[in-house]
C-alpha cells in the first residue's frame, strides 16, 4: 500500500482489549519491522459538539499511555493515538488512510473479551478493505499455560484469503515455538486435493517452518474445522467469500465455527485488490468531507492536554535521553522581583536537581528596574537582556522580542518558556 514503514493497527475500547490485542500485533508488526498503532476512539452523540468529548479524550490517552510504559520490557514500542468523533468507522477508516497502515486488526466480542472497539464488526467498507484486515475471537490466553508448544490450525480452502492466513500464522507460531497443522479441506478426491495444495501453495508453504504436520479432509469443510479445532489452541482461516448481509463480512460457514469450537479464532481478509492508494483517497475524501467549524472542533477535542498526562517526569527524562536531545528553559521578565526567585526555585529543584528534564534555565531580561536580574543571577541563573542580543538587527519592545531573541541564545533542542509573575508556580507549568 505504501513505501512507508510497515503498520499494524488496533483499535482499543478498554485495557481487556489492550492487553489482548496488542501482543499479537506485536508479533506480527516486529516480524516485518514495522510498527504497532494503538488507536482509542472518544465517540461524541450525534448533535453535540466534538469539543465535548476533550476531557474524555484526555483521560484515555493518559490511561492507554500509562498501560503502554507499564508493559515488560522488550515489548515492541506501540505508538497511541486517540480520536473524537461522531462515527466510530470513519476516525478507524481515516486513520487508516493517514498512516498508511498496512494491516487492521479488530477484537470480535467473546466471553473472554466482552466489549470491543469495533462492536458488531458491521461496516460495508470490511467486504473490500483498502488494507489487510484481521479479526480475533479470543478464547481465554493466546499462550500456551503448561509450557507445552501452542497449536495451530491453519485451515485453507483455496481461496484468495490462504496466502494471508498462511503468513499470519507462521508469525504467530514462530513467536510462540508452535507448531502447525495445515488442514486443507476439500470436496474433490483426496489425491487431486493434496496435488492441488502442494501446486498452488508450494512456495507459501516452504516458509512454514513450524508446520507439523498436514490433513486433507474430503466432505464438509465447516464440520471438519470444527473437530480438527478440538486439538488447538489457534484457528487461522480466511475469510469467507460469501456474506450474509450488505454490511457483514461473516459467512454462515464461520458463524457455525465460531459457535463450535473453544479455540481462538483468527480470520483474515486481503486488502482489496481494486483500492489502490490514490483511488481509495479519492472516495475516502468526497465522502467524509467536513465543515471547517466541525475541523476545527475536533482539531481542539484532540488536542486538549491536561498535566497529568505528562506527570510522570522520569518517563520524559528516559524520552529526551532516549532520542539525545537537550532541553532548555527561558524566563522572560520585566520588574518580576516579588516572584521570580520562588519561580526559579521550584522549578530548579523539581526539573534540574531532583530530575534532570532540563538542561537549562535562562532568564531574558526586557530592562527591569527592580531586583529581578539580580535575584536571578544569585541563583545561578544566566542572565541576558534582551535589547542587547543581536543589537544588529534592532530592538523592539515587548515580551514577543524577547521570546524571538531568546533563541539565540538558548542551546537546547527542544525550548520552552513559561512567565516569571506566576504565584501558584507548580512543576506542570512546564512539562504540562
Amino acid at each position: 500500500m505504501s513505501t512507508t514503514r510497515y503498520s499494524v493497527l488496533v483499535p482499543v475500547s478498554n485495557l481487556q482489549e489492550a492487553q489482548t490485542l496488542l501482543p499479537m500485533a506485536e508479533v506480527l508488526a516486529q516480524r516485518r519491522g514495522g510498527e504497532v498503532l494503538a488507536l482509542h476512539v472518544v465517540l461524541v452523540p450525534p448533535g453535540e459538539r466534538l469539543s465535548h468529548g476533550a476531557t474524555n479524550a484526555s483521560r484515555s490517552r493518559q490511561a492507554l499511555n500509562n498501560y503502554l510504559r507499564q508493559r515488560a520490557e522488550g515489548t515492541l514500542p506501540v505508538r497511541s493515538m486517540v480520536r473524537v468523533t461522531h462515527n466510530l468507522w470513519e476516525a478507524i477508516w481515516e486513520v487508516v488512510l493517514q498512516e498508511h497502515v498496512d494491516l487492521l486488526l479488530l477484537g470480535w466480542t467473546s466471553t473472554h473479551m466482552p466489549e470491543t472497539a469495533g462492536g458488531t464488526l458491521k461496516n460495508q467498507r470490511l467486504l473490500a478493505p483498502p488494507c489487510n484486515v484481521m479479526f480475533v475471537h479470543p478464547r481465554g490466553n493466546l499462550t500456551s499455560e503448561d509450557e507445552r508448544p501452542l497449536r495451530i490450525l491453519l485451515a485453507v480452502r483455496g481461496g484468495p484469503n490462504d496466502g494471508l492466513a498462511l503468513r499470519v500464522a507462521e508469525a504467530l507460531a514462530a513467536s510462540a515455538q508452535g507448531e502447525i497443522t495445515l488442514l486443507h479441506a476439500t470436496g474433490e478426491a483426496p489425491r487431486d486435493a493434496e496435488e492441488y495444495i502442494f501446486t498452488h501453495f508450494e512456495p507459501a508453504l516452504r516458509g512454514l517452518r513450524h508446520l507439523n504436520r498436514s490433513v486433507t479432509v474430503v466432505g464438509d469443510v465447516t464440520d471438519a474445522i470444527s473437530r480438527e479445532a478440538q486439538g488447538h489452541d489457534i484457528v487461522v482461516m480466511g475469510a469467507s467469500q460469501h456474506t450474509i448481509a450488505p454490511d457483514d463480512w461473516r459467512g454462515k460457514r464461520l458463524q457455525h465455527i465460531r459457535e463450535n469450537t473453544q479455540a481462538t479464532l483468527v480470520i483474515v481478509k486481503k486488502r482489496a485488490p481494486d483500492t489502490g492508494e490514490l483511488a481509495y483517497e479519492e472516495r475516502f475524501s468526497t465522502s467524509i468531507e467536513r465543515p471547517i467549524n466541525v475541523v476545527v472542533d475536533r482539531w481542539f477535542a484532540e488536542r486538549t492536554f491536561h498535566s497529568r498526562e505528562f506527570a510522570d517526569i522520569e518517563h520524559l527524562l528516559r524520552l529526551k535521553e532516549q532520542q539525545e536531545l537537550t532541553i532548555s528553559l527561558g524566563l522572560p521578565a520585566l520588574n518580576e522581583e516579588e516572584t521570580v526567585g520562588n519561580v526559579i526555585q521550584t522549578v530548579k529543584r523539581a526539573l534540574m536537581d531532583d530530575i534532570p528534564l532540563l538542561d537549562e534555565i535562562v532568564l531574558i531580561d526586557s530592562g527591569s528596574v527592580d531586583y529581578t536580574r539580580e535575584i536571578a543571577a544569585d541563583m545561578g541563573i544566566p542572565v541576558y537582556i534582551h535589547q542587547e542580543i543581536l543589537p544588529a538587527h534592532g530592538t523592539y519592545h515587548g515580551k514577543g522580542e524577547a521570546l524571538w531573541k531568546s533563541l539565540y541564545v538558548l542551546k537546547g533542542d527542544l525550548i520552552a518558556w513559561i512567565d516569571t509573575d506566576i504565584k501558584n508556580i507548580h512543576p506542570r507549568f512546564v512539562y504540562g
